[in-house]
């Protein structure tokens, strides 16, 4: 499934047009290891090549060339039809599409059994760390008290953040009770941080993001990791090495 000794992992971008396909296109080149080879848009494009790379419609995407693995960050409409192209074709899929239906969570477990599948809430290579700090910490220091606080721009609507949440299932996972507090002010990218406090001591784990590049680096790793995968469903822990 994955490209041939010595050649880049081919990489196909879904959902180029948003925040994070534009950081996906520019970070690309930081990585010598992949080559983009298409870029689909939700709307069929006003110019069909853009710096050597192709673009696409969304309506167009059955026709997108051949690639090792595909990126997707776009809409839950757009996930599904980008499933099933990787699934028609064997191909990874990496996802960082939010909003999916409960029907397109099953249908990502099912399509795992047939080719790797990774959906993550957030691709910090750091966070992904911290998730696994956080359950063994939990697992070692159960009887504590476990609180998660989070902090993003004024923007951001939902509270707990999706990362939050998936921090403290991994503290659930270790044995802890974690509890959630939220925070929007200005202009922060996000900080989570979590603490686990006993009788007269305190352990405190915690990440910053000042940039949000950090999750277009995040998602290239993950995806040239995943090319030569076995089929299964991935988190970004999974593909740190």
């Amino acid at each position: 499934m994955s490209a041939a000794d010595g050649a880049p992992t081919r990489v196909l971008i879904h959902g180029a047009s948003g925040r994070m396909g534009q950081a996906l296109l520019r970070l690309a080149s930081e990585h010598p290891g992949l080559a983009i080879v298409g870029a689909v848009t939700g709307r069929t494009p006003a110019q069909r090549v853009v710096g050597n790379v192709p673009y696409f419609g969304a309506k167009e995407l059955a026709a997108v060339p051949a690639f090792d693995v595909a990126i997707d960050f776009s809409l839950p409409e757009g996930f599904s039809p980008m499933l099933e192209v990787c699934l028609a074709r064997g191909k990874p899929l990496v996802s960082g599409t939010t909003g999916l239906h409960e029907s397109q969570r099953q249908a990502m477990q099912q399509a795992a059994q047939r080719i790797p599948v990774l959906w993550a809430s957030n691709f910090s290579l750091g966070v992904a760390v911290l998730e696994d700090l956080v359950q063994r910490a939990s697992a070692l220091l159960s009887q504590w008290e476990c609180d998660i606080v989070e902090s993003h721009h004024i923007h951001k609507k939902d509270a707990p953040s999706g990362t939050a949440l998936t921090l403290g299932q991994a503290a659930e996972h270790g044995g802890a009770q974690p509890r959630y507090a939220s925070l929007r002010a200005g202009d922060i990218v996000g900080e989570h941080l979590v603490q686990f406090t006993g009788m007269g001591e305190r352990v405190e784990l915690v990440h910053r993001a000042t940039n949000r590049d950090i999750f277009a680096r995040g998602a290239l790793h993950a995806a040239r990791r995943l090319a030569s995968r076995a089929p299964g469903l991935y988190r970004v822990k999974d593909l740190l090495d």
